[in-house]
This record gives structure tokens, sequence and C-alpha cells, in this order.
């Protein structure tokens, strides 16, 4: 009797701490994904404004992937944690992100850390 009871109220416990655990860890890996997805979404943003202003053959590239990048971004699924691309979407806007970052000849190193996240050049 004794080892039955023992047995059901561990169960429950280990049951609601691990459900604890596991929304502290989705969070956390959630915010980590979004705060560089949207570092790279300012990153685009920013050299298309800058890119536009000049306007010849190489530029027109480098906008065309700016756009193609800012396009992936923006059909990500952030409210969907059951997608089951998710992790492929996120290596092509990771690829299409440091493919940029060689045409512009600037070296990305995107770092998240517990202190800050960061991109450097």
């Amino acid at each position: 009797r004794f080892h039955g009871e023992g047995y059901q109220e561990g169960l429950a416990e280990g049951s609601h701490t691990g459900m604890a655990e596991g929304r502290k860890c989705g969070a956390l890996h959630g915010a980590r994904i979004g705060s560089e997805i949207g570092c790279y979404l300012g990153f685009a943003l920013t050299w298309h404004c800058l890119l536009q202003k000049c306007t010849d053959e190489k530029n027109s590239k480098k906008i065309k992937a700016l756009d193609s990048l800012i396009g992936m971004i923006q059909k990500f699924p952030y409210e969907d944690p059951t997608y089951d691309k998710l992790q492929e979407d996120l290596e092509r806007i990771r690829g299409k992100f440091k493919q940029i970052c060689s045409m512009l000849n600037i070296q990305s190193d995107f770092r998240i850390g517990t202190e800050r996240s960061s991109l450097t050049f």
C-alpha cells in the first residue's frame, strides 16, 4: 500500500516539475530563436535601405538576396511550435544570411550568451 501511494505521489510531483521545466526550457529556446531571427531581419532591412540608394548591377543582386531573406523571415512560423519543418526553415534562413554576408564582404558572427546576444561585424 505505501509503495503504491508513494509511487502516485512521486508521479504527480514529477509530472508537475517536468511541465514547469519544459515550459522554462521552451521559453528560453523560443527567445533565442526569436532574438536570432529578429537580428537577421534588422540586418536585412537596414542593408536593403542602404543599397537602394545606389542602383548598379552588383547592388541589384544583393537587393534580390535581401528581399529573399526578408521574405523567408516573414513566412517563418512564429506562432506554431509544432511546425515540423521549423529547424529546416531556420537553417535556410541562416544559410541565406551567410550568403548575403559573403556578398557584402561582411564577416558574420551571431552569438547568444546568457548575458547578451550580439551580431558583430
